[in-house]
């Protein structure tokens, strides 16, 4: 599976960006999908989940409320709408499969997409 993320850019303090993740791969069928994201100096962090099945999600606490992700089964299988962008928000924002049964585990990432939010 591999994984493309795009929408990534420069942005200013409350506004809003669109990540799209596209993937191929045969047999695409995973348990689940995930936004995480690496700010510098800092270890990677977990973002987003949604459930590829029933399409359940799941937020970090610092997203929830200006977050949303979603799935599309038939185009870019997930997306993460980021509204009222923040300065902390800036990092590098990875698109992940995730590992059956997890919401934490992944089993493959993309090479990610800056996004960058100024003051």
């Amino acid at each position: 599976v591999q994984l493309v993320e795009s929408g990534g850019g420069l942005v200013q303090t409350g506004g809003s960006l669109r990540l799209s993740c596209a993937a191929s791969g045969r047999s695409f069928n995973p348990y689940g999908l995930g936004w995480f994201r690496q700010a510098p100096g800092k270890e990677r962090e977990f973002v987003a989940s949604i459930s590829w099945n029933d399409a359940s999600t799941g937020y970090s606490d610092s997203v929830k409320g200006r977050f949303t992700i979603s799935r599309d089964k038939a185009k870019n299988p997930v997306y993460l709408q980021m509204n009222s962008l923040k300065a902390e928000d800036t990092a590098v924002y990875y698109c992940a499969v995730l590992r059956s049964g997890s919401d934490r585990q992944v089993d493959y990432w993309g090479k990610g997409t800056l996004v960058t939010v100024s003051s």
